[in-house]
């Protein structure tokens, strides 16, 4: 078994390929059954695996050929699989298969139905190509084909501008963190001689002392990379816009695939970030500071997905922060539960849009409780789960992250504080949009309801999202232990009473009515116009990097050297002009010219001429 977990990502790769190659000729049964189909069978053989490995639980290293070979660079197609690889491979091709089962009907009626797996069964490929690589450079290839599906699938409904626009922002955004990462592998391998992870790490450890200046420069560039693809600040800007997309996609892209990859990434190099305690520190603040900048704006927002997408933003901080905090294993256990949840309020909001007559708004909605009462209970779960109250999934992961801040040496407590303070807005707009939604009066009547192929994947992560945070994660031999010390009964106390006191109020104000705060509303409008604007990042770099961009290259489209081009260009038209009027259609002009040239020729040829 450990020789065949090639064939993992290679089954959804051949799907892909495929489909890209006969789809005009596919059924749409045939092309949802290899689509979501591969991806089970990748599921499947992972789950054979993970098998195989808890029995066995040593690391696999297989490699299939050598990619290049250049002087003692020399990086293979090659994979490596421990209980991180595995976990990350259970999310992708676990929840990957939920989301590509939904998708079959989400996108029935969708004419590029084929196109859609195509991209998505990619999308998943190169997620897998990300995790199993056991060198930096083949990582890398996955990380940016990660990057080109995204573009794909944001701007799948290429039709409408605006998803175009949303597309290139997604894709150019991530780039700038792409090509801070590629700095850093060319450092890490001019100063190490190797890209291999686990060699790297070894080398690190001999080479440099902790507190070095070569490593902080690599993990802050590393960082960068990771903060592109895992929309922190100042490069998350993108996340919202990519809800252009179809649903499904935004479920994959928040819960499986992409934004998960930053997370991945520093775990995988911790043994240099623990050479770096500065760019540790970073790493927490950044993710503290996302984690609240997001969910204050996911307070002012209407569209469900972009609350939701800010709530990706704001839970992948809280990740970054464990990272930050050498809680590396609560990362990513909050990274498993996270996409249980995730995956599960996405596929809800996607059921009620697909009912709703494709409604975003979530004034526009209400009363669904009775009518739609799969995606009701998903939202429960979900949001319960999303808010950490007590004994859901979210809750065991959240709870070890913020133990784990406040256990950190000097700011641990305010890195705490902060938490909880994000941990309140999150069970305030959680539950807000699961009133708003659910209950009241009806505002727009639904004109059908999920079918089995919606309502089996709904079901399903509803019992992970409940179940999951009881599961045990095989990574305590990847990371290296955090301590056995405990905060006092009272911190722990305060952090799970802070989420169940944000679910109040936000019953208060949304639902019961005893807290009026329609004065304190226009009081702060300009504040909530702030927010709502998401912090007037996207204004301020529209002024700083775009108009400025398109200025230039306005200017630079009338520069002197493209008046050479234009007289190249304009000969060419001109020659083409006198030699289109020499095609008379007349014989006699034909042969004449004939009899010319034969006579031109014959002179130069007896040297007359």
């Amino acid at each position: 078994m450990r020789d065949m977990i090639w064939l993992i990502p290679l089954l959804p790769m051949l799907s892909s390929i495929s489909l890209m190659i006969f789809s005009g000729r596919l059924p749409k049964t045939l092309v949802a059954f290899m689509g979501a189909g591969s991806v089970a069978l990748s599921a499947l053989l992972t789950l054979l695996f993970a098998v195989n490995f808890l029995n066995n639980p040593e690391p696999v290293q297989l490699t299939l050929w050598t990619w290049i070979e250049v002087g003692s660079f020399n990086p293979g197609v090659a994979f490596y699989l421990d209980g991180l690889t595995l976990v990350m491979m259970s999310i992708i091709t676990g929840v990957g298969f939920l989301i590509h089962l939904f998708s079959t009907e989400f996108m029935q009626d969708d004419d590029s139905y084929a196109r859609y797996f195509a991209y998505l069964n990619m999308f998943v490929a190169a997620m897998l190509i990300l995790v199993m690589a056991d060198n930096l450079l083949l990582l890398y290839l996955g990380w940016e084909g990660v990057g080109v599906c995204s573009y794909l699938l944001v701007g799948f409904w290429y039709q409408s501008s605006d998803n175009g626009k949303a597309a290139r922002k997604a894709f150019i955004v991530t780039r700038i963190g792409d090509t801070a990462m590629a700095l850093g592998l060319f450092l890490l391998f001019s100063e190490l001689g190797t890209l291999n992870i686990q060699a790297m790490g070894e080398v690190a450890r001999t080479t440099w002392q902790v507190g070095d200046t070569m490593p902080l420069i690599a993990c802050l560039l590393l960082l960068a990379g990771a903060a592109g693809k895992s929309a922190q600040l100042p490069l998350q800007t993108w996340l919202p816009d990519a809800m252009a997309g179809p649903t499904p996609v935004s479920a994959l892209i928040h819960a499986a695939t992409m934004v998960t990859a930053g997370v991945y990434l520093i775990a995988r190099t911790h043994d240099l970030f623990l050479l770096a305690p500065t760019a540790m520190m970073t790493v927490a603040i950044l993710g503290l500071a996302t984690s609240l900048m997001a969910a204050f704006t996911a307070l002012t927002q209407f569209d469900i997905k972009r609350i939701l997408a800010y709530s990706t933003i704001s839970q992948i901080g809280y990740m970054f922060l464990a990272l930050g905090v050498g809680a590396w294993g609560a990362g990513i256990f909050h990274l498993m539960t996270h996409a249980f949840f995730k995956a599960l309020l996405f596929l809800g909001s996607g059921a009620i849009i697909h009912c709703l007559h494709h409604e975003h708004d979530i004034f526009k909605m209400g009363g669904l409780r009775t009518i739609l009462p799969v995606v009701f209970w998903s939202f429960i779960i979900g949001s319960a789960a999303l808010a950490a109250l007590p004994l859901s999934s979210g809750f065991f992961s959240k709870d070890q992250i913020l133990l784990s801040a406040y256990l950190m040496p000097g700011v641990g407590p305010w890195l705490w504080f902060g938490g909880l303070v994000g941990a309140l807005l999150t069970a305030i707009y959680s539950f807000r949009l699961v009133f708003v939604v659910f209950f009241g009066s009806v505002k727009t009547k639904p004109d059908n309801s999920p079918g089995l192929r919606m309502a089996i994947p709904l079901t399903v992560l509803c019992a992970l999202a409940v179940v999951g945070g009881y599961f045990t994660i095989p990574v305590a031999e990847v990371f290296p232990p955090l301590g056995d010390h405990h905060p006092a009964f009272w911190v722990e106390a305060v952090s799970i009473a802070v989420p169940i006191v944000g679910v109040a109020i936000a019953y208060a104000v949304f639902l019961g009515g005893q807290l009026k705060v329609d004065g304190l509303k226009n009081a702060t409008s300009g504040l909530r116009q702030f927010w709502f604007s998401h912090w007037g990042m996207d204004w301020l770099y529209d002024r700083v990097f775009v108009r400025p961009y398109y200025g230039l290259a306005n200017l630079l489209s009338s520069e002197p050297l493209d008046r050479l081009y234009e007289l190249v260009v304009s000969a060419s038209q001109k020659l083409n002009q006198y030699l289109s009027d020499t095609q008379t259609g007349r014989m006699r002009s034909y042969v004449g010219s004939m009899i010319f040239g034969l006579i031109f020729v014959l002179a130069l040829s007896l040297g007359v001429l």
